[in-house]
């Protein structure tokens, strides 16, 4: 399963769908809403989310192992730096390990000061390349204080992320630069939304990949996708999230369509989300769907 997906992943062509866990003790409502679209079919593995804008949810690890044993496909889990320590984060990966999920999207976090918890502090004792550290070791047969394991863990694949767009893309190089050195498989950017902009990124990663050797060159890019039907999101995206740029041709047309109806809004933002997936399917199609769980959206884009 694992290695068929690093054959895709090295190939032409990979797709895989960001799913959120529920505020809730079960996760089988999200699998049967994937299921009910057949998006099973269509996307080569999953994602799960680890308590995004540090808010509860169901845990991204049990989440992933929920979704390998329904599809038979990989679950990329994503570990936060914000809520673990070095023990914590070694322990789920080794009792994770046992349960095949063995794919992992280290991500660093969002503060802990959003949080909808009173009172919630975060560990961050490393930002997310200590996680790939920490699974360089593993894969290695020894703990990170250096102990060799009384047996050695399946392999583990590290994955990491990165932001879509900079002012100085210099910023986005050292950091491509920084994870490609710690040993992640693959790297999601946030999504793009022009083709210039995935692009520019491309160019911006092969040519920091290019001063590698051996498997750290062997790293892939997967171009971060997130339609767009309402205006609201647009402008949230843009001024609120860094890392990302929503271009002002989509937020005008969006404005002229929400002034007009709901439905117009809909369609003119669809439209847009849809030849963008179709032109990065074109340039680089490896992408990631992020969808904040309207899976029927994904269908009709990924059926258009």
């Amino acid at each position: 399963m694992f290695e068929s997906f690093v054959k895709k992943l090295r190939g032409k062509r990979l797709i895989t769908l960001e799913t959120t866990p529920p505020h809730s003790p079960r996760f089988d409502p999200v699998i049967d809403k994937i299921e009910s679209e057949g998006l099973e079919k269509l996307v080569d593995g999953f994602t799960t989310t680890d308590n995004p804008l540090a808010r509860l949810k169901y845990n991204s690890v049990l989440a992933a192992l929920r979704l390998q044993n329904r599809f038979g496909k990989p679950a990329i889990a994503t570990m936060s730096m914000r809520d673990r320590n070095k023990l914590a984060l070694q322990s789920d990966l080794l009792g994770a390990n046992e349960f095949d999920v063995r794919m992992v999207l280290a991500l660093t976090g969002d503060s802990a000061k959003i949080s909808d918890q009173p009172s919630t502090k975060g560990v961050f004792e490393g930002d997310s390349t200590l996680l790939l550290d920490i699974i360089k070791c593993l894969n290695a047969g020894i703990d990170y204080g250096g102990k060799p394991l009384k047996e050695k863990p399946k392999r583990i694949y590290p994955l990491a992320v990165s932001n879509a767009y900079a002012k100085n893309y210099k910023t986005l190089a050292k950091k491509f630069h920084k994870k490609i050195d710690h040993g992640a498989l693959a790297i999601i950017t946030q999504p793009v939304f022009s083709a210039e902009n995935a692009k520019n990124l491309l160019e911006i990663f092969y040519e920091t990949r290019s001063a590698f050797s051996n498997e750290k060159a062997k790293c892939e890019l997967i171009l971060g996708y997130f339609p767009i039907t309402k205006l609201r999101t647009a402008q949230f995206l843009h001024s609120h999230v860094p890392g990302i740029n929503v271009p002002s041709k989509w937020i005008d047309a969006l404005y002229k369509a929400n002034k007009k109806s709901q439905k117009e809004e809909f369609e003119t933002g669809f439209e847009l989300s849809r030849e963008l997936f179709s032109t990065l399917l074109e340039i680089h199609p490896k992408i990631h769907i992020m969808t904040a769980n309207r899976f029927d959206l994904a269908k009709k884009i990924l059926d258009s």
